[in-house]
């Protein structure tokens, strides 16, 4: 099977070594993503909602590199870094997800890369 890697704009993935998204036949795999903008500036400083709109949205753009769409996501993983988020960023997910229903797991973690994100969030998805 064929791999493709997609890439962003920001700038840890050439610093890590990694891709935003992986695709391998009809398997779209986006990796943990965060609220920055295209500049890596982080958007929604101290709004967990805001943050987890703007993770979807760049996990959107990213399906759609890859040749996919939300419809396609089959397993949300939310990284959390207060558990008194867990609604509000649920409510984000849920707006998007409410009716495609993937499995999701959100986990409470000490802490992500930056201080100020509240919330990174994974998704996989298989395109028909």
């Amino acid at each position: 099977m064929e791999r493709k890697n997609f890439a962003s704009r920001t700038i840890w993935e050439e610093q890590v070594g990694y891709s935003r998204a992986v695709r391998i036949g009809n398997h779209v795999f986006v990796a943990g993503t965060t609220s920055t903008d295209d500049n890596g500036v982080i958007t929604g400083v101290k709004n967990p909602y805001r943050q987890a709109v703007q993770s979807l949205r760049n996990i959107e753009a990213a399906l759609t590199k890859a040749g996919a769409s939300m419809k396609d996501v089959v397993r949300t993983r939310m990284f959390i870094t207060d558990p008194n988020n867990a609604e509000t960023i649920g409510r984000a997910h849920n707006e998007v997800f409410k009716d495609i229903r993937p499995v999701a797991t959100m986990v409470v973690v000490n802490r992500l890369i930056d201080r100020e994100m509240l919330v990174e969030i994974e998704a996989d998805a298989i395109v028909p």
